[in-house]
């Protein structure tokens, strides 16, 4: 039997939407697949994604992350047209698109998405239905967090 090398492949997030953040109110979270063809699973596999301005759109009952950009690999197939910000397919049941599509059309509501990631040999996406923050909701989460940065370097020195 040949051995099993030391090195995994994936390892964990791949890209974040910090902003997503910072501008919303994060109410549910889902974990949703995606359709993907190959030269963007590799170049995902290198850490060429992008979901900064990405949301979640809503069609004829399918879901589409939208504005996710995946930098296609100098090393790809010339045979294949790259685009990078391509419409891509959410892969979600019934149930939770129908969920997702009532709260986006009520008032104040969007779907973004947060992170991408590996679960196995599979990229997921996490996405959540968010409310907008008002300018000051942002600077009472910059403060509420820059004192939890102070508080916790007063406990390291007082150790």
């Amino acid at each position: 039997m040949a051995k099993k090398s030391g090195k995994k492949t994936g390892g964990g997030t791949i890209a974040q939407n910090r902003r997503a953040f910072h501008d919303y109110f994060l109410e549910e979270r889902l974990e949703a697949g995606l359709c993907l063809e190959g030269w963007e699973v590799k170049a995902l596999r290198e850490g060429k994604g992008n979901l900064s301005d990405s949301y979640v759109y809503f069609k004829d009952g399918e879901a589409w992350l939208l504005n996710a950009r995946i930098t296609p690999l100098s090393s790809a197939s010339s045979h294949v047209a790259a685009e990078p910000t391509r419409s891509r397919k959410l892969l979600l049941s019934r149930r939770e698109i129908d969920r997702l599509a009532g709260a986006v059309h009520q008032k104040g509501y969007t779907c973004v998405a947060l992170s991408l990631y590996w679960k196995k040999h599979l990229v997921k996406c996490e996405i959540a239905l968010a409310r907008g923050k008002a300018t000051h909701d942002k600077r009472e989460a910059i403060k509420e967090r820059d004192w939890q940065r102070q508080k916790q370097r007063l406990v390291r020195l007082a150790r």
